[in-house]
């Protein structure tokens, strides 16, 4: 934190953020009654009404459940930061960017059309970009929030591509509408590029295997942002995606083993890097790509116990882990560090960080009586629920929760209880800003442990009912479910999870040592992005090579190639052509504009060659005349004897042309007539068939009628094609001024 600039204790720029945030939850939460009876509300705007596209809003036990989450969990979070960053330079700054985030958040979670959706998809990436380079100062900062940018960003567009394709295979965007349309995608011959490109975007947004490297990096932003962001926010995005898309994709095999094996991977892959970190803050950060991967796994499902395991478990996490990220932001600013090997037990001096500190990893290790002990009973039974692999999925669960077990110890017992070390000296309480968030956060996850009903029946069954409907309904949250195999895996964990904690420190060694010689994701990502340079630079140096002739020369090349296919591929057999009959005004014609192209492509002189140019342009301008066009030949005439004047007085100022060798030409000439030949028969192909008149219709009704002239070619140009004739007289212009500033300077005089 900078606090070297004085400002009051808590500036209008800290306050205003809390209010908004909280009476955005105040809103939501007074649509609880009417959500968990079983109704839904929708909001619809116009937005692009001649393609049918309208902005919708549409609320359910899903969405209100991850708006209550933000705009909760967002107050709390912003209260601490209004302290936690008082006396900063950019407090203000950083205010704006973190509302700004969590008002693209909720239009994540409550969009119903998909379009909409995508554009707050990407203000959230955007908006987090900001907010993880706040400390733009230091390249950490800035390598983290550019690596967010590039992976969340790319899959993003991976994102829009599903959803076109969504769109165009249900003929709408509006997400309840197809919600309610079984089988409108997974039976579509689409249903597989839709389901990659739409799991594309959920997996780099919610840091799943192989896209995970992201998150742990974005720890370099202020700790309030870890601590929203990566709790209830950004990182369940994704999360939210494919609950949202539950009813639509899932239930096929891909989705069944796509995300199982997706979560479960990195479910354990990250718990056991989480035992690796000594940095508390990481450590937690990995815990949260551990949650993610969970909730993954238990969405590749669609059983009854399989969701409510996952609708549970994701408030269980946002209580807890948004909590943990707050305390250990607390030990940062009052200790000056966070390093799980220097801090021994600061619960003396910070008595209701430590209790706050203790509750929520309780809850984050599954002890009874809290709300993490449901969550985690709710998992084992959703693992043995899975048809295809129980014993696979439950021993992923199992590794997982065991080790959130001893990452529980790490981040709270042994800062504030372990007697190892040391206190650090001179510590005390931060001040209450900072209390209430973890405190609360804390509470809720005790108060929900021991009254799961409450939690059930406004946010968990709605939410279950909004992915499943009435077809698997959700399962009653009981602290005490009996003797039953989930709660002997539930003492498995606890018993494995102690003999983690216990042998912690040999095992950090070992993965340190085991992860220092494997290869790295993040030095993969280094690589790619050094690969992308270098083959960027090779490229320019190919292609940029500062010689015009060449520039030309590849892009009509491109032009003649891709025709060419073209023509072949769409014709069958040797094309007949009716080549019309020519008077003899045509044929001379013809010679005109044969004998001006061979001027300008034989001569050495730059006047000679534009008076060639100039002759084609005047043989195209009689062509134009002869089929009854004399408004376009006048304008062709008078480019012509624009371009051969301005081109002229141009050319005294220009050195002499250096003559290029004949062989060089002939090259040109090959690909000027390659071209000509197969633009000219394709266009005589065209004009042999039926030609469409749908648009020539529109216009000749709709001149008169809508835009009130009787020139149809005036009117298309003016009123259809305004913007574009616009831009046209734009160009003109600008050309215009810059050869009228060529013409007028004058060149330097040579110094002595």
């Amino acid at each position: 934190m900078d606090t070297s600039t004085p400002t009051r204790w808590i500036t209008l720029a800290g306050l205003l953020p809390v209010v908004v945030s909280g009476s955005l939850f105040v809103w939501f939460a007074q649509m609880i009654p009417v959500i968990a009876a079983g109704d839904t509300l929708r909001f619809v705007w116009a937005w692009v009404p001649s393609l049918g596209v309208n902005v919708s809003f549409y609320i359910d036990g899903l969405s209100l459940t991850f708006a209550l989450l933000i705009t909760g969990i967002g107050a709390l979070v912003m209260l601490y930061s209004a302290r936690y960053l008082a006396g900063h330079v950019h407090q203000a700054r950083f205010s704006l960017f973190l509302t700004s985030f969590m008002l693209a958040m909720i239009g994540v979670v409550i969009a119903d059309n998909l379009l909409a959706l995508f554009v707050f998809w990407e203000l959230t990436t955007i908006t987090s970009y900001l907010l993880i380079g706040f400390s733009h100062d230091t390249l950490k900062a800035r390598r983290s929030a550019l690596q967010a940018l590039m992976v969340t960003g790319t899959g993003g567009l991976a994102l829009l591509a599903g959803i076109i394709l969504i769109g165009t295979t249900a003929g709408t965007f509006e997400m309840s509408e197809i919600n309610a349309m079984p089988g409108v995608l997974t039976e579509s011959v689409m249903y597989l590029p839709i389901l990659l490109l739409v799991l594309s975007g959920a997996f780099t947004k919610s840091a799943q295997m192989p896209f995970h490297f992201w998150l742990p990096n974005a720890m370099a932003a202020p700790t309030p942002v870890s601590a929203y962001l990566h709790s209830a926010t950004m990182v369940k995005a994704g999360i939210y995606l494919m609950a949202r898309t539950h009813p639509s994709l899932s239930g096929t095999d891909v989705w069944l083993w796509t995300l199982t094996i997706a979560g479960a991977v990195t479910m354990v892959f990250a718990s056991v890097m989480a035992l690796r970190q000594t940095d508390l803050k990481l450590a937690l950060a990995y815990t949260t790509l551990m949650a993610l991967g969970a909730l993954t796994l238990l969405l590749a499902n669609d059983s009854g116990y399989t969701i409510t395991a996952a609708a549970t478990f994701l408030i269980v996490h946002s209580l807890y882990k948004a909590a943990l990220f707050l305390v250990v932001g607390i030990l940062d600013a009052q200790t000056g560090t966070r390093e799980a090997n220097k801090l021994f037990g600061m619960a003396r001096a910070m008595p209701i960080t430590a209790a706050a500190a203790a509750i929520a990893a309780l809850s984050m290790a599954g002890f009874p009586p809290f709300l993490g002990f449901i969550g985690k009973e709710l998992k084992y039974a959703g693992a043995i629920a899975v048809a295809s692999e129980p014993i696979f999925v439950a021993g992923a669960v199992l590794i997982a929760s065991a080790l959130m077990v001893a990452i529980a110890g790490i981040v709270s017992f042994r800062p504030f209880w372990s007697k190892s070390g040391d206190p650090i000296a001179g510590v005390k309480e931060a001040p209450w800003p900072m209390l209430v968030g973890p405190v609360v956060l804390a509470v809720l996850g005790a108060f929900f442990g021991v009254f799961p009903d409450v939690l059930a029946t406004t946010l968990v069954n709605p939410t279950v009912a909004s992915i499943l409907g009435d077809a698997q309904p959700a399962k009653e949250l009981k602290l005490w479910a009996g003797v039953n195999l989930p709660l002997f895996l539930s003492i498995a964990t606890f018993v494995l999870g102690f003999a983690i904690y216990a042998y912690k420190l040999p095992l950090r060694a070992a993965l340190i040592d085991i992860t220092t010689r494997a290869p790295s994701f993040d030095n993969g990502w280094d690589s790619l992005m050094a690969g992308v340079a270098n083959g960027s630079k090779w490229l320019t140096r190919t292609i940029q090579t500062g010689v015009l002739k060449q520039y030309m020369f590849v892009t009509f090349g491109t032009a003649f190639v891709v025709l060419a296919v073209t023509l072949v591929m769409r014709t069958t057999g040797v094309p007949s052509i009716a080549w019309p009959a020519l008077e003899i005004w045509d044929w001379l014609v013809f010679f005109l504009v044969l004998s001006g192209a061979a001027l300008t492509a034989v001569t050495n002189s730059r006047i000679t060659a534009i008076a060639g140019l100039g002759v084609v342009g005047i043989g195209m301008a009689m062509i134009f005349i002869f089929y009854s066009a004399p408004d376009v030949a006048i304008t062709q005439l008078l480019v012509e004897t624009l371009v051969v004047v301005l081109f002229a007085a141009a050319a005294l100022k220009l050195p002499a042309l250096a003559p290029e060798p004949f062989k060089g030409r002939i090259f040109d000439a090959i690909l000027a007539l390659g071209l000509g030949v197969v633009t000219t028969v394709i266009l005589l192909k065209v004009t042999k068939g039926p030609i469409d008149r749908e648009l020539t219709t529109f216009f000749e009704n709709a001149s008169w009628t809508e835009a009130f002239g009787q020139n149809i070619v005036n009117v298309i140009l003016v009123d259809f094609r305004a913007l574009d004739t616009f831009g046209e007289i734009a160009v003109v212009l600008i050309a215009g001024i810059s050869i009228f500033a060529l013409l007028k300077s004058k060149p330097e005089e040579d110094k002595p």
